[in-house]
Protein backbone atom coordinates (compact mmCIF):
# COMPACT_ATOMS: atom_id res chain seq x y z
CA UNK A 1 0.00 0.00 0.00
CA UNK A 2 1.33 3.44 -0.91
CA UNK A 3 2.42 5.91 1.62
CA UNK A 4 -1.17 8.23 2.88
CA UNK A 5 -1.22 11.87 4.07
CA UNK A 6 -4.23 12.95 5.96
CA UNK A 7 -4.90 16.02 7.85
CA UNK A 8 -7.54 15.91 10.65
CA UNK A 9 -8.34 18.14 13.58
CA UNK A 10 -10.68 16.87 16.25
CA UNK A 11 -11.45 19.52 18.61
CA UNK A 12 -11.78 18.73 22.57
CA UNK A 13 -11.28 21.56 24.10
CA UNK A 14 -12.42 21.44 27.88
CA UNK A 15 -13.77 17.62 27.57
CA UNK A 16 -10.11 16.82 29.27
CA UNK A 17 -9.59 19.56 31.59
CA UNK A 18 -6.59 22.29 30.97
CA UNK A 19 -3.56 20.03 31.63
CA UNK A 20 -5.17 16.99 32.77
CA UNK A 21 -4.02 13.48 30.94
CA UNK A 22 -5.33 10.15 31.25
CA UNK A 23 -3.33 8.01 34.18
CA UNK A 24 -2.65 5.21 31.27
CA UNK A 25 -1.02 7.27 29.03
CA UNK A 26 2.15 4.66 28.73
CA UNK A 27 3.56 2.75 25.50
CA UNK A 28 2.28 -0.75 24.84
CA UNK A 29 3.15 -4.02 24.36
CA UNK A 30 3.73 -4.16 21.03
CA UNK A 31 3.82 -0.70 19.84
CA UNK A 32 6.26 1.85 20.86
CA UNK A 33 6.52 5.91 20.07
CA UNK A 34 10.16 6.95 19.90
CA UNK A 35 10.69 10.89 18.88
CA UNK A 36 13.82 12.91 17.58
CA UNK A 37 15.62 14.51 18.93
CA UNK A 38 16.23 12.41 22.05
CA UNK A 39 15.88 15.45 24.17
CA UNK A 40 12.94 17.98 23.72
CA UNK A 41 14.48 21.47 23.49
CA UNK A 42 13.02 25.12 23.55
CA UNK A 43 12.09 26.30 19.71
CA UNK A 44 12.91 22.49 18.09
CA UNK A 45 9.95 20.79 16.37
CA UNK A 46 9.59 17.20 17.04
CA UNK A 47 9.79 14.59 15.12
CA UNK A 48 7.74 11.13 16.12
CA UNK A 49 7.21 7.72 15.03
CA UNK A 50 5.39 5.05 16.27
CA UNK A 51 6.49 1.21 15.43
CA UNK A 52 4.18 -1.71 15.89
CA UNK A 53 4.53 -5.70 15.63
CA UNK A 54 1.00 -6.22 15.72
CA UNK A 55 -0.80 -4.17 13.25
CA UNK A 56 -1.37 -0.83 11.46
CA UNK A 57 -1.18 2.23 12.59
CA UNK A 58 -4.09 4.17 11.10
CA UNK A 59 -3.80 7.61 12.95
CA UNK A 60 -1.38 9.73 15.51
CA UNK A 61 -2.97 12.11 17.73
CA UNK A 62 -2.05 15.04 19.53
CA UNK A 63 -3.54 16.35 22.74
CA UNK A 64 -1.83 19.67 24.06
CA UNK A 65 -1.82 21.14 26.91
CA UNK A 66 -5.03 22.51 27.04
CA UNK A 67 -6.60 19.81 26.38
CA UNK A 68 -7.25 20.12 22.41
CA UNK A 69 -6.32 17.00 19.85
CA UNK A 70 -5.04 17.53 16.80
CA UNK A 71 -4.64 14.37 14.56
CA UNK A 72 -1.40 14.72 12.67
CA UNK A 73 -0.49 14.58 9.33
CA UNK A 74 1.61 11.55 8.95
CA UNK A 75 3.33 9.27 6.91
CA UNK A 76 2.39 5.93 7.39
CA UNK A 77 4.06 2.56 6.84
CA UNK A 78 1.15 0.50 6.30
CA UNK A 79 2.51 -2.78 4.46
CA UNK A 80 4.58 -4.16 7.82
CA UNK A 81 6.16 -5.64 9.55
CA UNK A 82 6.56 -3.48 11.22
CA UNK A 83 4.44 -0.86 10.45
CA UNK A 84 4.80 2.40 11.17
CA UNK A 85 3.60 6.22 11.33
CA UNK A 86 5.90 8.73 11.52
CA UNK A 87 5.13 13.02 12.05
CA UNK A 88 6.83 15.83 12.96
CA UNK A 89 5.08 17.95 15.63
CA UNK A 90 5.95 21.97 16.35
CA UNK A 91 7.98 23.62 18.54
CA UNK A 92 6.32 22.55 22.10
CA UNK A 93 5.42 25.49 24.32
CA UNK A 94 7.78 26.19 27.33
CA UNK A 95 4.91 25.04 29.96
CA UNK A 96 3.30 22.13 30.08
CA UNK A 97 2.30 18.46 28.75
CA UNK A 98 1.53 17.29 25.63
CA UNK A 99 0.44 13.79 24.69
CA UNK A 100 1.20 11.84 21.72
CA UNK A 101 -0.97 8.71 20.83
CA UNK A 102 -0.85 5.90 18.24
CA UNK A 103 -4.22 4.05 17.37
CA UNK A 104 -5.20 1.54 15.47
CA UNK A 105 -8.66 1.73 13.93
CA UNK A 106 -9.72 4.05 16.96
CA UNK A 107 -8.17 1.61 19.21
CA UNK A 108 -5.35 3.26 21.40
CA UNK A 109 -1.72 0.69 20.94
CA UNK A 110 0.79 3.42 22.62
CA UNK A 111 0.74 6.61 24.28
CA UNK A 112 3.54 8.59 25.63
CA UNK A 113 3.67 12.51 27.16
CA UNK A 114 5.71 15.14 25.68
CA UNK A 115 7.21 18.10 27.14
CA UNK A 116 10.57 19.86 27.21
CA UNK A 117 13.34 17.84 28.80
CA UNK A 118 12.04 14.62 27.90
CA UNK A 119 14.27 12.08 26.71
CA UNK A 120 14.59 9.19 24.55
CA UNK A 121 17.71 6.87 25.78
CA UNK A 122 16.34 3.47 26.87
CA UNK A 123 18.60 0.72 27.89
CA UNK A 124 20.80 -0.59 26.09
CA UNK A 125 19.31 -3.67 24.66
CA UNK A 126 18.84 -4.75 21.29
CA UNK A 127 15.15 -5.97 22.51
CA UNK A 128 12.35 -6.14 20.18
CA UNK A 129 11.30 -2.85 20.15
CA UNK A 130 14.83 -1.61 19.30
CA UNK A 131 15.11 -4.19 16.35
CA UNK A 132 11.60 -3.07 14.77
CA UNK A 133 12.54 0.62 15.58
CA UNK A 134 15.44 -0.70 13.29
CA UNK A 135 13.60 -1.87 10.57
CA UNK A 136 11.06 1.20 10.15
CA UNK A 137 13.78 3.14 10.55
CA UNK A 138 15.47 1.57 7.20
CA UNK A 139 11.96 1.70 5.32
CA UNK A 140 11.09 5.16 6.16
CA UNK A 141 14.76 5.95 4.90
CA UNK A 142 14.77 4.37 1.78
CA UNK A 143 10.82 4.94 0.85
CA UNK A 144 9.72 6.51 -2.35
CA UNK A 145 7.00 5.84 -4.76
CA UNK A 146 7.23 2.62 -6.32
CA UNK A 147 7.87 3.75 -10.05
CA UNK A 148 10.59 5.55 -8.62
CA UNK A 149 14.38 5.23 -9.60
CA UNK A 150 15.80 5.70 -6.15
CA UNK A 151 19.29 6.00 -6.21
CA UNK A 152 21.93 8.17 -4.20
CA UNK A 153 25.81 9.27 -5.01
CA UNK A 154 26.50 8.17 -1.87
CA UNK A 155 24.73 7.59 1.49
CA UNK A 156 25.47 10.64 2.58
CA UNK A 157 22.88 12.32 1.03
CA UNK A 158 20.29 10.02 2.49
CA UNK A 159 21.74 10.81 6.11
CA UNK A 160 21.80 14.48 5.99
CA UNK A 161 18.02 14.76 4.88
CA UNK A 162 15.65 15.23 7.88
CA UNK A 163 12.90 14.08 5.60
CA UNK A 164 14.05 10.62 5.79
CA UNK A 165 16.63 10.02 8.31
CA UNK A 166 14.35 9.53 10.91
CA UNK A 167 17.25 9.99 13.10
CA UNK A 168 18.83 12.90 11.70
CA UNK A 169 20.46 15.13 14.03
CA UNK A 170 19.06 12.93 17.07
CA UNK A 171 21.40 13.68 19.58
CA UNK A 172 21.53 17.36 19.03
CA UNK A 173 24.69 17.99 18.19
CA UNK A 174 24.49 18.82 14.43
CA UNK A 175 26.02 15.48 14.37
CA UNK A 176 25.35 14.57 10.54
CA UNK A 177 26.18 17.86 9.02
CA UNK A 178 29.40 16.80 7.82
CA UNK A 179 29.29 13.28 8.53
CA UNK A 180 30.85 10.66 5.92
CA UNK A 181 29.46 7.97 4.84
CA UNK A 182 30.19 6.31 2.00
CA UNK A 183 29.90 2.21 2.40
CA UNK A 184 30.62 -0.34 -0.67
CA UNK A 185 29.15 -3.41 -0.84
CA UNK A 186 29.95 -5.28 2.18
CA UNK A 187 30.50 -2.75 4.68
CA UNK A 188 26.85 -1.46 3.86
CA UNK A 189 24.72 -3.21 6.20
CA UNK A 190 27.11 -2.71 9.11
CA UNK A 191 27.36 1.42 8.61
CA UNK A 192 23.34 1.01 9.09
CA UNK A 193 23.07 -0.88 12.07
CA UNK A 194 26.38 0.94 14.07
CA UNK A 195 24.79 3.86 13.09
CA UNK A 196 21.44 3.34 14.57
CA UNK A 197 23.49 1.96 17.46
CA UNK A 198 25.26 4.98 18.09
CA UNK A 199 21.80 7.23 17.75
CA UNK A 200 20.14 5.12 20.14
CA UNK A 201 23.13 3.94 22.59
CA UNK A 202 23.51 0.65 21.77
CA UNK A 203 26.05 -2.20 21.48
CA UNK A 204 26.97 -3.78 18.35
CA UNK A 205 29.75 -6.58 16.97
CA UNK A 206 31.38 -7.60 14.39
CA UNK A 207 34.10 -9.97 13.63
CA UNK A 208 37.01 -10.56 11.35
CA UNK A 209 36.16 -13.19 9.06
CA UNK A 210 38.29 -14.98 5.81
CA UNK A 211 36.88 -15.25 2.39
CA UNK A 212 36.67 -18.94 2.38
CA UNK A 213 37.28 -21.04 -0.32
CA UNK A 214 35.91 -23.24 -3.17
CA UNK A 215 35.01 -25.61 -1.14
CA UNK A 216 34.76 -23.95 2.24
CA UNK A 217 32.60 -20.95 3.45
CA UNK A 218 34.62 -18.00 4.83
CA UNK A 219 34.85 -19.00 8.71
CA UNK A 220 35.32 -15.67 11.31
CA UNK A 221 36.84 -14.57 14.99
CA UNK A 222 35.66 -13.99 18.26
CA UNK A 223 33.24 -11.18 17.64
CA UNK A 224 34.24 -7.66 18.58
CA UNK A 225 31.72 -6.03 20.79
CA UNK A 226 31.73 -2.37 20.36
CA UNK A 227 30.48 -0.35 23.36
CA UNK A 228 31.63 3.09 22.97
CA UNK A 229 27.77 4.67 22.40
CA UNK A 230 26.17 3.22 25.79
CA UNK A 231 24.87 5.28 28.35
CA UNK A 232 26.70 8.44 26.66
CA UNK A 233 25.61 10.61 23.58
CA UNK A 234 28.90 10.22 21.78
CA UNK A 235 29.73 12.86 19.38
CA UNK A 236 30.44 12.53 15.21
CA UNK A 237 34.09 12.07 15.96
CA UNK A 238 33.69 8.81 17.49
CA UNK A 239 31.62 7.65 15.47
CA UNK A 240 33.81 8.21 12.40
CA UNK A 241 36.75 6.74 14.44
CA UNK A 242 34.15 3.29 15.34
CA UNK A 243 33.09 3.13 11.83
CA UNK A 244 36.30 3.42 9.79
CA UNK A 245 37.64 0.40 12.12
CA UNK A 246 34.33 -1.34 11.33
CA UNK A 247 34.91 -0.71 7.63
CA UNK A 248 38.18 -2.01 7.68
CA UNK A 249 37.67 -5.21 9.04
CA UNK A 250 34.07 -6.50 7.29
CA UNK A 251 34.11 -7.58 4.05
CA UNK A 252 32.23 -9.84 1.28
CA UNK A 253 33.09 -13.23 3.41
CA UNK A 254 31.14 -11.83 6.51
CA UNK A 255 27.84 -12.51 4.78
CA UNK A 256 28.82 -15.43 3.05
CA UNK A 257 28.90 -17.36 6.29
CA UNK A 258 28.13 -21.28 6.94
CA UNK A 259 24.36 -21.38 7.75
CA UNK A 260 25.33 -24.11 10.25
CA UNK A 261 28.12 -21.96 11.96
CA UNK A 262 27.91 -20.01 15.08
CA UNK A 263 30.91 -17.71 15.21
CA UNK A 264 28.83 -15.32 12.52
CA UNK A 265 27.64 -11.66 12.47
CA UNK A 266 24.32 -12.90 10.82
CA UNK A 267 22.47 -16.48 10.95
CA UNK A 268 19.70 -17.62 8.45
CA UNK A 269 16.15 -17.11 8.78
CA UNK A 270 12.81 -18.38 7.41
CA UNK A 271 11.09 -17.47 4.75
CA UNK A 272 8.86 -16.03 6.00
CA UNK A 273 6.62 -12.71 5.69
CA UNK A 274 6.75 -11.99 9.23
CA UNK A 275 10.69 -12.16 9.82
CA UNK A 276 11.83 -10.50 6.61
CA UNK A 277 11.87 -7.02 8.05
CA UNK A 278 13.52 -4.55 6.59
CA UNK A 279 17.44 -4.44 7.57
CA UNK A 280 17.63 -8.08 6.98
CA UNK A 281 20.15 -8.70 4.70
CA UNK A 282 20.49 -10.91 1.50
CA UNK A 283 23.57 -12.65 0.99
CA UNK A 284 24.22 -13.70 -2.64
CA UNK A 285 26.90 -16.88 -2.86
CA UNK A 286 29.96 -14.87 -4.51
CA UNK A 287 30.01 -12.23 -2.38
CA UNK A 288 27.20 -9.25 -3.36
CA UNK A 289 24.76 -8.04 -0.34
CA UNK A 290 21.19 -6.07 -0.34
CA UNK A 291 19.09 -5.01 2.56
CA UNK A 292 15.49 -4.96 2.78
CA UNK A 293 13.94 -1.74 3.02
CA UNK A 294 10.10 -2.46 1.59
CA UNK A 295 6.94 -4.83 0.87
CA UNK A 296 4.61 -3.31 -1.34
CA UNK A 297 1.49 -5.72 -0.79
CA UNK A 298 0.06 -7.38 -4.06
CA UNK A 299 -2.91 -5.48 -5.68
CA UNK A 300 -5.22 -5.99 -8.59
CA UNK A 301 -3.42 -3.02 -10.71
CA UNK A 302 0.55 -4.56 -10.03
CA UNK A 303 1.95 -7.72 -8.52
CA UNK A 304 3.61 -7.64 -5.10
CA UNK A 305 7.19 -6.06 -4.65
CA UNK A 306 9.80 -6.40 -2.55
CA UNK A 307 12.31 -3.76 -2.39
CA UNK A 308 16.07 -4.08 -1.15
CA UNK A 309 19.40 -1.62 -0.90
CA UNK A 310 22.42 -2.17 -2.04
CA UNK A 311 26.05 -0.03 -2.45
CA UNK A 312 28.20 -0.07 -5.35
CA UNK A 313 32.51 0.05 -5.53
CA UNK A 314 31.69 3.54 -5.87
CA UNK A 315 29.62 3.56 -2.95
CA UNK A 316 26.33 5.31 -5.00
CA UNK A 317 23.71 3.50 -3.18
CA UNK A 318 19.98 2.20 -5.31
CA UNK A 319 16.88 0.48 -4.50
CA UNK A 320 16.62 -2.63 -6.60
CA UNK A 321 12.95 -4.91 -7.03
CA UNK A 322 13.73 -8.75 -6.23
CA UNK A 323 13.97 -11.01 -8.71
CA UNK A 324 16.32 -13.75 -10.39
CA UNK A 325 18.21 -10.90 -11.89
CA UNK A 326 19.41 -9.36 -8.72
CA UNK A 327 19.05 -11.96 -5.92
CA UNK A 328 21.21 -14.53 -6.94
CA UNK A 329 20.86 -17.38 -4.86
CA UNK A 330 23.13 -20.81 -5.85
CA UNK A 331 23.85 -23.73 -3.61
CA UNK A 332 27.73 -23.37 -3.50
CA UNK A 333 30.04 -25.27 -1.33
CA UNK A 334 32.35 -22.47 -0.56
CA UNK A 335 29.26 -20.03 0.70
CA UNK A 336 26.28 -19.53 2.66
CA UNK A 337 23.94 -17.87 1.19
CA UNK A 338 20.36 -16.29 1.75
CA UNK A 339 18.19 -14.03 3.52
CA UNK A 340 20.05 -13.90 7.03
CA UNK A 341 19.77 -10.76 10.46
CA UNK A 342 22.16 -9.66 12.43
CA UNK A 343 22.78 -11.82 15.33
CA UNK A 344 21.62 -10.42 18.27
CA UNK A 345 23.41 -9.00 21.83
CA UNK A 346 21.80 -10.44 24.75
CA UNK A 347 22.42 -9.22 28.70
CA UNK A 348 25.99 -8.31 29.52
CA UNK A 349 26.33 -7.85 25.38
CA UNK A 350 26.52 -11.89 24.89
CA UNK A 351 26.41 -12.86 21.35
CA UNK A 352 23.10 -15.36 20.99
CA UNK A 353 24.02 -19.33 19.87
CA UNK A 354 22.03 -20.80 17.27
CA UNK A 355 19.48 -22.22 19.39
CA UNK A 356 18.97 -18.97 21.01
CA UNK A 357 17.93 -17.14 17.86
CA UNK A 358 14.11 -16.58 17.49
CA UNK A 359 13.97 -17.48 14.04
CA UNK A 360 17.04 -19.17 13.07
CA UNK A 361 16.33 -21.63 10.09
CA UNK A 362 18.28 -23.89 8.10
CA UNK A 363 15.02 -23.66 5.39
CA UNK A 364 17.11 -22.43 2.79
CA UNK A 365 19.99 -24.94 2.51
CA UNK A 366 17.40 -27.22 1.70
CA UNK A 367 15.89 -25.57 -1.31
CA UNK A 368 16.96 -25.27 -5.40
CA UNK A 369 17.00 -22.06 -6.64
CA UNK A 370 13.93 -22.68 -8.65
CA UNK A 371 12.21 -23.81 -5.39
CA UNK A 372 13.95 -20.40 -3.55
CA UNK A 373 12.24 -18.41 -6.07
CA UNK A 374 9.18 -20.02 -5.85
CA UNK A 375 9.08 -19.71 -2.65
CA UNK A 376 9.65 -15.51 -2.32
CA UNK A 377 6.99 -15.24 -5.40
CA UNK A 378 4.63 -16.91 -3.14
CA UNK A 379 5.17 -14.74 -0.70
CA UNK A 380 5.28 -12.17 -2.19
CA UNK A 381 2.04 -12.76 -4.02
CA UNK A 382 -0.30 -14.79 -2.21
CA UNK A 383 -3.12 -14.64 -4.52
CA UNK A 384 -0.79 -15.94 -7.82
CA UNK A 385 1.03 -13.98 -9.97
CA UNK A 386 -0.50 -12.78 -13.53
CA UNK A 387 1.66 -13.97 -15.74
CA UNK A 388 1.79 -10.83 -17.85
CA UNK A 389 1.93 -8.35 -14.71
CA UNK A 390 4.84 -10.61 -13.69
CA UNK A 391 6.93 -10.33 -16.81
CA UNK A 392 6.27 -6.34 -16.67
CA UNK A 393 7.70 -6.59 -13.48
CA UNK A 394 11.04 -8.69 -14.68
CA UNK A 395 11.64 -5.99 -17.31
CA UNK A 396 10.97 -3.23 -15.22
CA UNK A 397 13.96 -4.91 -12.71
CA UNK A 398 16.10 -5.26 -15.53
CA UNK A 399 15.33 -1.35 -16.84
CA UNK A 400 16.76 -0.44 -13.15
CA UNK A 401 20.03 -2.72 -13.11
CA UNK A 402 20.32 -0.83 -17.00
CA UNK A 403 20.01 2.49 -15.33
CA UNK A 404 21.96 1.84 -12.02
CA UNK A 405 24.80 0.22 -14.94
CA UNK A 406 24.43 3.94 -17.02
CA UNK A 407 25.61 5.72 -13.39
CA UNK A 408 27.93 3.13 -13.02
CA UNK A 409 29.71 3.75 -16.07
CA UNK A 410 29.15 7.57 -15.68
CA UNK A 411 31.45 7.65 -12.84
CA UNK A 412 34.55 5.62 -14.74
CA UNK A 413 34.29 8.36 -17.13
CA UNK A 414 34.17 11.10 -14.48
CA UNK A 415 38.00 9.15 -12.83
CA UNK A 416 39.87 9.15 -16.43
CA UNK A 417 38.67 12.88 -16.96
CA UNK A 418 40.15 13.68 -14.01
CA UNK A 419 43.06 11.23 -13.78
CA UNK A 420 43.29 9.97 -16.92
CA UNK A 421 46.06 7.26 -16.78
CA UNK A 422 44.87 3.53 -16.76
CA UNK A 423 43.66 1.60 -14.47
CA UNK A 424 46.12 -1.51 -13.19
CA UNK A 425 43.80 -4.80 -13.97
CA UNK A 426 44.45 -7.83 -11.06
CA UNK A 427 44.86 -11.22 -12.35
CA UNK A 428 42.61 -14.31 -12.57
CA UNK A 429 39.73 -14.22 -10.28
CA UNK A 430 40.96 -10.73 -8.39
CA UNK A 431 38.97 -9.00 -11.25
CA UNK A 432 35.59 -9.71 -9.10
CA UNK A 433 37.39 -8.62 -6.01
CA UNK A 434 40.00 -5.97 -5.27
CA UNK A 435 40.67 -2.44 -4.11
CA UNK A 436 41.45 0.72 -5.58
CA UNK A 437 40.32 1.77 -8.80
CA UNK A 438 39.57 -1.12 -10.72
CA UNK A 439 37.30 -1.89 -7.63
CA UNK A 440 35.49 1.17 -7.61
CA UNK A 441 35.30 1.73 -11.42
CA UNK A 442 35.00 -1.89 -13.52
CA UNK A 443 31.92 -3.71 -13.34
CA UNK A 444 32.61 -7.13 -13.66
CA UNK A 445 30.19 -9.03 -11.11
CA UNK A 446 27.62 -6.55 -11.94
CA UNK A 447 27.40 -7.21 -15.84
CA UNK A 448 27.46 -10.68 -14.66
CA UNK A 449 24.23 -10.60 -12.43
CA UNK A 450 23.10 -8.23 -15.85
CA UNK A 451 24.08 -10.96 -18.07
CA UNK A 452 21.77 -13.72 -15.86
CA UNK A 453 19.07 -10.79 -15.85
CA UNK A 454 19.05 -11.03 -19.52
CA UNK A 455 18.91 -14.58 -19.86
CA UNK A 456 16.34 -14.73 -17.18
CA UNK A 457 14.01 -12.10 -18.69
CA UNK A 458 14.31 -13.88 -22.61
CA UNK A 459 14.09 -17.11 -20.47
CA UNK A 460 10.75 -16.13 -19.27
CA UNK A 461 7.91 -17.36 -21.66
CA UNK A 462 9.52 -20.41 -20.94
CA UNK A 463 9.15 -20.35 -17.43
CA UNK A 464 5.32 -19.93 -18.08
CA UNK A 465 4.98 -22.92 -19.99
CA UNK A 466 7.41 -25.11 -17.69
CA UNK A 467 5.69 -23.55 -14.34
CA UNK A 468 2.09 -22.81 -15.32
CA UNK A 469 0.91 -23.35 -11.55
CA UNK A 470 3.08 -20.54 -10.44
CA UNK A 471 0.93 -17.99 -12.77
CA UNK A 472 -2.44 -19.74 -11.94
CA UNK A 473 -2.96 -21.32 -15.07
CA UNK A 474 -4.07 -24.49 -16.11
CA UNK A 475 -1.29 -27.08 -18.39
CA UNK A 476 -3.17 -26.69 -21.41
CA UNK A 477 -3.63 -23.10 -21.08
CA UNK A 478 0.72 -22.43 -20.56
CA UNK A 479 1.29 -23.08 -24.47
CA UNK A 480 -0.65 -19.71 -25.99
CA UNK A 481 0.30 -18.32 -22.63
CA UNK A 482 4.04 -18.38 -23.04
CA UNK A 483 2.98 -17.26 -27.03
CA UNK A 484 1.34 -14.19 -25.48
CA UNK A 485 4.54 -13.54 -23.40
CA UNK A 486 6.64 -13.38 -26.25
CA UNK A 487 5.00 -11.20 -28.12
CA UNK A 488 4.67 -9.20 -25.57
CA UNK A 489 8.51 -8.98 -24.88
CA UNK A 490 9.28 -8.60 -28.12
CA UNK A 491 6.29 -5.02 -28.10
CA UNK A 492 7.70 -4.18 -24.77
CA UNK A 493 11.92 -4.59 -25.20
CA UNK A 494 11.72 -2.59 -27.98
CA UNK A 495 9.73 0.24 -26.37
CA UNK A 496 11.50 0.73 -23.54
CA UNK A 497 14.67 2.74 -23.66
CA UNK A 498 18.04 3.49 -21.40
CA UNK A 499 20.07 6.65 -22.41
CA UNK A 500 23.91 7.14 -21.75
CA UNK A 501 26.02 9.54 -22.66
CA UNK A 502 29.03 9.17 -24.91
CA UNK A 503 32.67 9.91 -25.03
CA UNK A 504 32.04 13.05 -26.81
CA UNK A 505 29.24 14.25 -24.25
CA UNK A 506 26.96 13.21 -26.58
CA UNK A 507 23.21 11.52 -24.62
CA UNK A 508 22.74 7.85 -27.09
CA UNK A 509 19.05 5.71 -26.60
CA UNK A 510 18.99 1.85 -26.71
CA UNK A 511 16.29 -0.13 -26.44
CA UNK A 512 15.77 -2.91 -24.30
CA UNK A 513 15.97 -5.01 -27.31
CA UNK A 514 18.75 -3.77 -28.77
CA UNK A 515 20.60 -4.14 -25.46
CA UNK A 516 19.58 -7.92 -25.24
CA UNK A 517 21.21 -8.43 -28.72
CA UNK A 518 24.30 -6.91 -27.65
CA UNK A 519 24.47 -9.69 -24.81
CA UNK A 520 27.40 -10.81 -25.64
CA UNK A 521 29.38 -7.49 -25.67
CA UNK A 522 28.88 -7.22 -21.79
CA UNK A 523 31.19 -10.63 -21.37
CA UNK A 524 33.92 -7.82 -22.19
CA UNK A 525 32.63 -4.25 -21.23
CA UNK A 526 33.49 -4.00 -17.62
CA UNK A 527 37.11 -2.41 -18.28
CA UNK A 528 37.17 1.18 -17.30
CA UNK A 529 39.88 1.38 -19.54
CA UNK A 530 37.74 1.33 -22.63
CA UNK A 531 35.50 3.88 -24.00
CA UNK A 532 32.41 4.39 -22.82
CA UNK A 533 30.90 3.56 -26.21
CA UNK A 534 32.64 0.03 -25.99
CA UNK A 535 31.50 -0.93 -22.58
CA UNK A 536 28.20 -0.19 -23.84
CA UNK A 537 28.49 -2.69 -27.41
CA UNK A 538 28.59 -0.43 -29.94
CA UNK A 539 29.82 -2.07 -33.44
CA UNK A 540 33.04 -0.83 -34.41
CA UNK A 541 32.56 1.63 -37.66
CA UNK A 542 29.27 2.77 -36.35
CA UNK A 543 28.05 6.17 -35.93
CA UNK A 544 27.12 5.63 -32.24
CA UNK A 545 31.20 4.28 -32.35
CA UNK A 546 32.92 7.13 -34.05
CA UNK A 547 33.22 9.22 -31.15
CA UNK A 548 35.10 6.12 -29.38
CA UNK A 549 39.03 7.94 -28.48
CA UNK A 550 39.89 4.86 -25.46
CA UNK A 551 40.99 1.71 -25.31
CA UNK A 552 42.20 -1.30 -22.87
CA UNK A 553 45.99 -2.15 -23.17
CA UNK A 554 46.65 -4.95 -25.54
CA UNK A 555 47.52 -7.42 -22.73
CA UNK A 556 44.16 -6.50 -20.47
CA UNK A 557 42.16 -7.04 -23.42
CA UNK A 558 44.13 -10.64 -24.12
CA UNK A 559 43.19 -11.54 -20.24
CA UNK A 560 39.98 -10.78 -20.72
CA UNK A 561 39.47 -12.84 -23.47
CA UNK A 562 41.02 -15.45 -21.41
CA UNK A 563 38.26 -15.38 -19.05
CA UNK A 564 35.46 -14.78 -21.20
CA UNK A 565 33.85 -17.45 -20.91
CA UNK A 566 32.71 -16.72 -17.31
CA UNK A 567 30.55 -14.55 -18.63
CA UNK A 568 29.41 -16.20 -21.87
CA UNK A 569 28.41 -19.13 -19.32
CA UNK A 570 27.39 -16.70 -16.38
CA UNK A 571 29.53 -18.65 -13.72
CA UNK A 572 31.41 -16.77 -11.39
CA UNK A 573 34.97 -18.51 -10.83
CA UNK A 574 36.06 -20.24 -7.37
CA UNK A 575 38.19 -17.44 -5.00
Amino acid sequence: MKKIIYLVTILLGGMLGQGAFAADCVQGEATRIWIAPQTIKPGVPVRVMAVSTAGPITEMLLTDPQGTTTALMATLGLDGIPWWSASTIDPLADNGHYRVEARTNSDSSACRELYLGATDREKPVWDQAHEAFFAAWIEHLFDGPIDQDLSFPSLEPVLRDPERNFLHNSLGMQEDKNLPATPDCADFPYYLRSYFAWKNGLPFSYRFCNRGSATKPPTCDAAVVNTDFVRRQAPASAFRAVSARLMDAVQSGNGRTGLTSQETDFYPVPLRREVLWPGTIFADPYGHVLVLAKWVDQGSDGPGILFAVDAQPDNSIARKRFWEGTFLFAQVAGAGPGFKAFRPLGGNNRLLGNSELPNYSLEQAELTPEEFYARMYGLMNPDGLDAKQAYEAALTALVEQLETRVKSVDNGEAYFRKNGAPIAMPQGAAIFETVGPWEDYSTPSRDMRLIIAMNVLADFPQKVRNYPELFQLATEEAPQAGREIEQLHARLTAERTIRYTRSNGEGWELSVAEVLARKSAFEMGYNPNDCVEIRWGAAPGSEEYASCRRHAPAAQTKQMQAVRDWFREARRPAR
